[in-house]
């Protein structure tokens, strides 16, 4: 199978426009009704095209979702980039990442989830989804060894494993909120957070009471 275009010549402004449109309503179905459930004539209903107009662009709906993944990944890389720079206040450089981070999940849970529920039967899902993790996991490690360093943060941690529990921490705590609609309270989620992974890889500051 391929996530190319099955056409072949490059697109026109209109194959484009709607390539894209069944992107966005591939996205919309995949949130609404998970992998398994959606079918194709779903996808096109929604994006008010012929049934047909499918095929022209997919040959199946794992390459529209491969498609939907490659874009959210994109936006959450981008993302992952834009952060404050390293000479910042390292607790307010702490909780910055982590509002960063609970905003995009909470942009994107849904589709995370469905993922999630296709990864175990397709190699390929199960890599972008730790892909996915690992643009946020790998930034908390750098930060990690950086502040060792810096003489900052404890010496004995080994920085990727403990970003990998911090960020599992937080990327639970996220999944429960806004998957399965738990409440909380956005500003005490914040600072909650920044203590705990501050006080974890042993961070002191007068900024943290």
């Amino acid at each position: 199978m391929t996530d190319r275009p099955l056409t072949a010549s490059p697109l026109t402004k209109r194959g484009r426009r709607t390539r894209n449109a069944l992107i966005e309503a591939a996205r919309e179905v995949f949130e609404e009704k998970g992998f398994e459930a959606t079918r194709v004539a779903e996808i096109t209903g929604r994006a008010g095209l012929a049934y047909g107009s499918f095929y022209t662009y997919f040959d199946s709906k794992d390459a529209l979702l491969r498609e939907v993944a490659k874009g959210m990944t994109a936006e959450m890389f981008e993302a992952s980039r834009s952060g404050m720079t390293s000479g910042a206040d390292p607790i307010a450089r702490i909780r910055h990442s982590t509002e960063r981070f609970l905003r995009l999940y909470r942009d994107n849970a849904r589709i995370m989830h469905v993922i999630e529920q296709v990864a175990p039967r397709h190699p390929h899902f199960n890599h972008i989804y730790l892909e996915i993790r690992g643009l946020f996991v790998d930034r908390i490690s750098a930060s990690i060894r950086r502040l060792q360093e810096e003489g900052l943060a404890d010496p004995g941690l080994d920085p990727d494993t403990a970003a990998g529990m911090l960020g599992g921490m937080v990327e639970h705590f996220a999944r429960v909120w806004f998957l399965y609609e738990q409440e909380h309270d956005p500003e005490v989620a914040v600072e909650t957070a920044t203590r705990l992974w501050a006080r974890g890889i042993g961070l002191e500051h007068p900024n943290l009471p």
